[in-house]
C-alpha cells in the first residue's frame, strides 16, 4: 500500500512538473545557473587554496623548522644549516635535509626579467622535489646549473625546448625538464634546482639555509617529535606539514586583497544561487496552487499535499543538478590550463547535489503553507 501511495505520488509530481513546460524550463534554468555559479565560485575558492600551498602540501615534508618569524612558506630568512645535526639526533627523526625557497630573477631571451621562486632540494632525499614530472628527470638536476620548470610557464619564461639556457640573478641555468600542474600563486614560477645549486644562484652562504625539512621514522608521532625538535632547538619553529599549508593559506587568503576577494566570490555565490532557487522554486510552487486546491477539494490531507511539493523539489534539484554538473565540469575543464585553477573535487561535486536538494526543498517549504491553506472552493471559481 505504501509504495503505490509512493508511485501515485511520484506519477503526480512528475505530471505537475511537466504539464506546463514552459515553468519548468525556466524553473530548471535558475536552478542551473545558481549550482553552475556555486560551483565555479567555490572551484576557485579551492582553486586558490591549492595553489596558495601546493609547495608544501605535495612536499613530502613530515616537518618544517624554521627561523622565528615566518609569515608564510614563501617568506623563510636564513638560519644555519648546521642545526639539521641536532634534528637528527631527535628520537623519530629518520632525515632532516636543507631546503631553500626564495625569489629571483629570470633573465628571458628579450633581456627582460621575469621573477621566479627558486627551490633547492637536497636530491639524496628527495624531499620537497618536483612531482608529476612530463619530460625528463630529477637526476638531471645533478648536472652543472640544471632546472626544473613547470609546463605552464615555459611562454612565460622563454623557454621553447630541453636543453635551453637562461639566468637567475646572473648565473646560468639549464632547463633538464618539465613538471605539471605546479602552479605557484603568486604568479612567480618555481625553479626547481639542486640545494647546492640554489645557494649559488641566491648568493647563499654554503653554511646557511631558509628550511630544514624532515621525514619521520616509520611510527614516530609528528607532534612528540615537534615538541622533541623544539626542546632542542628553542631559536626555532616547527611546523607539522599540515600546519605550514594552513599557515601559507590563511596568510594568503585573510591577510591579502585577492584572497578576501576570492573568499567573498564564493561566500556571494552560494548567497545568490540560493536565492535564485527559492525564488524559482517557490514562484513554480505557487503557479501550482490551484491544482492543490483539486486536491484538497477531492480529500486529500496536508500530509498528502506536502509530499506532493517536496517530490516536485526533489526532481526537480535533481535534473537541474544533472545538467549544472555537465556545465560546471565543462568549464572546470576549460581552466585547467590556466593561471586561476577551478577545483571541483567529488566530494564537493557530491556535496552540491546535497545542497541542491536542501535548497529545493526548503523554498518549497516556504510555500506550503500558503498550498494547504488553499479554500477547496477556489477551484470552482472562474
Amino acid at each position: 500500500m505504501f509504495i503505490k501511495l509512493l508511485t501515485i505520488m511520484t506519477t503526480l509530481a512528475v505530471k505537475n512538473l511537466f504539464h506546463d513546460k514552459v515553468r519548468l524550463s525556466v524553473t530548471l534554468t535558475g536552478i542551473i545557473f545558481a549550482l553552475v555559479l556555486i560551483a565555479v565560485q567555490f572551484g576557485l575558492f579551492l582553486g586558490f587554496l591549492e595553489t596558495s600551498a601546493n609547495i608544501v602540501t605535495r612536499s613530502g615534508v613530515d616537518l618544517w623548522v624554521t627561523a622565528p618569524g615566518l609569515p608564510h612558506v614563501n617568506g623563510g630568512s636564513a638560519q644555519p644549516e648546521r642545526r639539521r645535526y641536532k634534528i637528527l639526533a631527535v628520537p623519530g627523526v629518520a632525515k632532516a635535509e636543507p631546503y631553500l625557497l626564495s625569489f629571483a630573477n629570470w633573465k628571458l631571451p628579450s633581456g627582460a626579467k621575469e621573477s621566479v621562486q627558486v627551490v633547492g632540494y637536497d636530491l639524496e632525499s628527495g624531499l620537497g622535489g618536483p612531482d608529476a614530472l612530463i619530460a625528463g628527470s630529477a637526476d638531471g638536476l645533478r648536472g652543472d646549473d640544471t632546472v626544473i620548470i613547470d609546463e605552464h610557464y615555459r611562454k612565460k619564461l622563454g623557454v621553447t625546448a630541453l636543453g635551453q639556457a637562461a639566468e637567475i640573478n646572473g648565473v646560468r641555468a639549464r632547463v633538464e625538464g618539465y613538471t605539471q600542474g605546479m602552479l605557484s600563486f603568486t604568479t612567480a614560477p618555481y625553479v626547481f634546482t639542486s640545494f647546492k645549486h640554489a645557494q649559488k644562484y641566491m648568493n647563499l652562504p654554503r653554511t646557511q639555509t631558509i628550511f630544514i625539512v624532515v621525514r619521520l621514522a616509520r611510527g614516530a608521532d609528528a607532534q612528540t617529535v615537534k615538541r622533541s625538535i623544539t626542546a632542542a632547538l628553542p631559536d626555532c619553529q616547527v611546523f607539522t606539514n599540515a600546519e605550514m599549508a594552513w599557515k601559507t593559506q590563511s596568510y594568503w587568503v585573510f591577510s591579502t586583497g585577492a584572497g578576501i576577494t576570492t573568499l567573498m566570490g564564493a561566500v556571494l555565490g552560494l548567497l545568490v544561487g540560493m536565492v535564485v532557487v527559492a525564488q524559482t522554486i517557490y514562484a513554480a510552487t505557487v503557479d501550482h496552487l490551484r491544482e492543490f486546491g483539486t486536491l484538497k477539494a477531492m480529500g486529500a490531507a496536508n500530509r498528502y499535499i506536502y509530499r506532493v511539493i517536496v517530490e516536485q523539489a526533489v526532481l526537480s534539484a535533481s535534473m537541474g543538478y544533472a545538467v549544472a554538473i555537465v556545465v560546471a565540469l565543462a568549464v572546470v575543464h576549460a581552466a585547467r590550463g590556466g593561471d586561476a585553477p577551478i577545483l571541483l573535487p567529488a566530494p564537493v561535486a557530491a556535496g552540491l547535489f546535497g545542497l541542491a536538494a536542501l535548497m529545493c526543498v526548503a523554498a518549497s517549504v516556504i510555500s506550503i503553507r500558503k498550498a494547504t491553506e488553499i479554500d477547496p472552493a477556489m477551484v470552482f471559481r472562474v
